[in-house]
């Protein structure tokens, strides 16, 4: 069963494209037809992409693995920060800091001086500092929090990307690409698909077309999610029977042992006379 169907995604505006000066070739073969001078996006190949997406972000939050959402343009970011949020995925909606994948160290290191400055504000230790030393400090952590702050728990590179507008944010895609992550995005007609591994032909300006996809792709990956706990509930059920069954194996051979022992002293034992 499809994960959007092509009414819901009519009804979001996700056919829309770009105007036609505005095209890039080689998003032809999504585009169904152009009226009045804009291009038209073929929603069937719409739904086909979604689900084809879904399912593989499906499996990767199943592996345990993170995917990282970014989307930095205003009608976005809000939705983004929402959807991926409500699945436990960090995701990047204030800017791009150059570097975030390809000298991830360097952004681990800004994390943890923001929760290094969270301890020491906990434990007193600037409570003798002037107001303006203090009024700094909390400036800078307010600056942290605001670019790094949602990929705080991201402590390793993320295993794919889902990027809304793959050409505004072209630095997160080419990072992917040198590290070889997996890009996912959403792409109108005015991008270039080639180096996204798995394209979303639509519109990405309108915050309705944005929603309705993110709810797609969200719901599978919490599925995966979902199923990765079930899984691991299986198995820590399966060890403790297990564990149980050793348990039980010792006691059932040192019962018939017992009872062996028993037999023997009863035949050795001196007949009555």
């Amino acid at each position: 069963m499809s994960r959007t169907n092509f009414d819901q995604l009519l009804q979001a505006g996700c056919h829309f494209g770009h105007l036609k000066r505005k095209w890039n070739p080689a998003m032809a073969p999504y585009i169904f037809m152009e009226r009045n001078g804009i291009h038209i996006i073929d929603l069937n190949k719409t739904v086909a992409k979604v689900d084809e997406a879904a399912e593989a972000l499906k499996q990767i939050a199943k592996s345990g693995k993170k995917i990282l959402f970014v989307a930095t343009k205003k009608q976005a970011k809000d939705v983004v920060a929402d959807k991926a949020a409500a699945v436990n995925m960090p995701y990047v909606n204030e800017r791009w800091a150059g570097g975030t994948l390809t000298n991830f160290p360097t952004i681990r290191k800004a994390v943890k001086k923001m929760t290094n400055i969270d301890k020491l504000m906990n434990d007193g230790t600037f409570a003798n500092l002037s107001k303006r030393e203090l009024l700094q400090i909390s400036r800078q952590r307010a600056k942290l929090e605001k670019n790094l702050g949602s990929i705080a728990d991201l402590t390793r590179l993320p295993s794919a990307l889902f990027i809304v507008d793959v050409m505004k944010e072209n630095i997160a895609v080419k990072e992917a690409n040198r590290l070889g992550i997996p890009v996912f995005g959403i792409v109108d007609t005015n991008s270039d698909p080639k180096n996204i591994d798995f394209v979303i032909p639509a519109n990405d300006d309108a915050k309705d077309s944005v929603e309705v996809i993110l709810d797609a792709v969200c719901g599978a990956v919490a599925e995966g999610l979902e199923e990765r706990k079930a899984e691991k509930a299986d198995e820590k059920a399966a060890a403790e029977q297990a564990e149980e069954v050793a348990d039980a194996k010792p006691k059932r051979v040192r019962k018939a042992r017992k009872e062996d022992e028993a037999e023997v002293e009863v035949e050795e034992a001196p007949a009555a006379e």
